[in-house]
């Protein structure tokens, strides 16, 4: 028996992706975004087919669904999973990318961001305070190990973030314009999303299960 448990296979382990490829298939969807909303008459004229669609945040919607796809299926073939948050975000941006396209109205895809982060922020404060469980934990379960207590907390300040950034989704779209929103969709979101993660370290330091590592 001890023999053949010796000679058992183990399950393989699931392929480790780069830090700076993981962030370059997260973000990438959204540089594309951004990079056709400012050359959205540059690349109308040069691929025919994105001139029938108008203005450049509706050439800008048709590449983000392109390049959000691209991202999630390079994210399967590379780690044969799909992390829930871009998943869901990914499925949400093809949905309101195509009803923009569809009824030309870039509403919908104004305000996917509002219904990624409130959805998401209602989950996981209705998750913790309704039925008691961190849902975060199987979001970061596989990069952090941290107590109960730390769970609680840092469920909560994501909860309550997200639902910040989507009142901000709000007042942007409805008050600036097209090209202020797209911009700051990229170069404000991003180093924000970044810098609040960061802040957590010390929180997810102090309740880590294993202090050495």
């Amino acid at each position: 028996m001890a023999d053949q448990a010796a000679i058992a296979p183990t399950p393989k382990e699931k392929p480790a992706v780069r830090p700076g490829l993981k962030l370059a298939l997260e973000f990438g969807p959204l540089l594309a975004f951004f990079f056709a909303n400012a050359r959205g008459e540059w690349l109308s004229e040069r691929v025919g087919f994105l001139g029938a669609l108008g203005e450049p945040i509706f050439v800008a919607t048709a590449v983000f669904m392109v390049a959000t796809i691209i991202s999630l299926s390079l994210s399967w073939l590379l780690t044969r999973t799909i992390p829930i948050m871009p998943l869901v975000a990914g499925v949400v941006v093809l949905i309101f990318g195509a009803l923009t396209l569809w009824l030309h109205d870039d509403l919908f895809i104004k305000i996917k961001p509002t219904i990624v982060n409130g959805l998401f922020s209602a989950l996981l404060l209705g998750g913790l305070f309704i039925f008691r469980v961190s849902l975060l934990r199987y979001v970061f379960d596989a990069a952090f190990q941290i107590d109960e207590e730390g769970w609680h907390k840092l469920t909560i300040r994501w909860g309550l973030f997200l639902a910040v950034m989507a009142v901000v989704n709000e007042v942007l779209w409805r008050n600036f314009s097209t090209d202020f929103w797209v911009a700051f969709k990229v170069w404000g979101n991003l180093p924000i999303t970044i810098a609040f993660t960061l802040a957590q370290m010390p929180l997810i330091v102090r309740h880590s299960l294993d202090k050495d590592e």
